[in-house]
């Protein structure tokens, strides 16, 4: 996935018929031009809670807009700093809303989702609070769907027009610009209108070839996705203690979800594809170990993966690397007893069900149900 900065992502809400502030992107102090009224100076980077940390800074001159720039320059966002700034008018909301169209992939569908309370703690909104409408693609998003929306959002009867134009927009932008999701966090509502205070779009990399426009940068925004994506190796950081290294993305996310059942919180994890590269498992274990989480959970099902040598390389990889870390490894398939000797040999814990692994893995984190 590629995701765009919130300048990048406005772009495409202008051109889609979304109203935004007014602004435009700086590089340095020496590009801000000259200020009349209150302006905002937002860092461009690719993550979340900005506001919290002081990315976004209200100014009403230039000089407090060069002294605001200098200083959100310095601020280290999950190990990056902000190269671009984007110079905004700011907007007097007197509420914030939530909204956003997505693909549910469980059901096979985009939705449309929305919240009478968006912001900063949108994270926090329980789940029955937000409004969820699926979406048939064939249709796109009809207007008995937006009829409920704007009741539902308690939006002002002048504003509904506007509210509409919105959810259009958000729809053509996810239909036509192979979007995986397009969210407006907040979605400011001012006395006279909606505007659109934040931007974030996610295209579908599979479709770069339809966009030449976009960049495909590293969109992970951190040291060791990059480090991973340079070696071909999908690597995903989240906020938990437990690493997960699988072969494929289904049974990499089945994972996740069953050490989740079981109480535990995936803090790392990297999809080794359908290879059995022995060098390919040594860099996986060295990313693994530059994460630096408690335990590490092998699930490996061998279909064209072979078993035995995925187990090699993972006993050399120890050999070599000396991880801190305790592994546990779940493996089934192709040559799965050769594998698991192999294993046995090296003095690793290994099971053939998945259940069973995660839960001894939740356990040795002091987690579990």
């Amino acid at each position: 996935m590629v995701k765009l900065l919130e300048y990048e992502g406005k772009d495409f809400f202008k051109k889609y018929g979304i109203p935004v502030p007014s602004g435009y992107v700086v590089k340095s102090v020496n590009e801000i031009q000259p200020i009349n009224f209150a302006m905002v100076i937002k860092a461009q980077v690719l993550t979340g809670g900005r506001g919290k940390r002081g990315g976004i800074l209200k100014v009403s001159n230039l000089p407090e807009a060069r002294k605001a720039l200098d200083k959100i320059s310095t601020i280290n966002f999950d190990g990056h700093y902000a190269k671009q700034y984007l110079v905004e008018s700011a907007v007097n909301v007197v509420k914030e809303l939530y909204i956003s169209i997505t693909l549910d992939r469980s059901k096979r569908l985009p939705i449309l989702m929305a919240s009478t309370e968006g912001g900063m703690e949108i994270e926090n909104v329980p789940d029955e609070k937000i409004l969820k409408y699926y979406i048939n693609p064939f249709i796109g998003v009809s207007l008995y769907i937006k009829r409920e929306l704007a009741k539902e959002l308690k939006i002002d009867k002048k504003m509904v027009g506007t509210l509409y134009a919105i959810v259009d927009g958000l729809w053509n932008i996810f239909k036509n610009e192979d979007a995986e999701l397009v969210e407006i966090n907040p979605l400011g509502v001012t006395e006279e209108t909606l505007v659109a205070m934040d931007a974030k779009v996610v295209i579908e990399d599979d479709a770069l070839f339809r966009h030449k426009n976009i960049e495909k940068v590293d969109e992970t925004f951190d040291e060791l996705e990059a480090k991973a994506r340079e070696k071909s190796i999908a690597f995903v950081k989240l906020d938990g203690n437990i690493g997960v290294i699988a072969n494929g993305a289904g049974l990499t996310m089945a994972t996740l979800d069953t050490l989740t059942l079981w109480g535990g919180k995936p803090g790392v994890f990297l999809d080794l594809g359908g290879t059995d590269d022995p060098a390919k498992v040594t860099e996986a274990f060295e990313l693994m170990c530059d994460a630096e989480p408690n335990v590490v959970f092998v699930n490996i099902f061998g279909g064209v993966t072979r078993c035995d040598t995925v187990a090699t390389g993972l006993v050399n990889a120890i050999k070599n690397i000396k991880p801190k870390f305790p592994i546990v490894a779940r493996i089934r398939g192709f040559h799965e007893v050769e594998g698991r000797d192999i294993l046995k040999k090296a003095g690793i814990s290994s099971f053939l069900d998945m259940k069973e692994a995660a839960k001894n893995v939740v356990d040795m984190v002091g987690g579990g149900a």
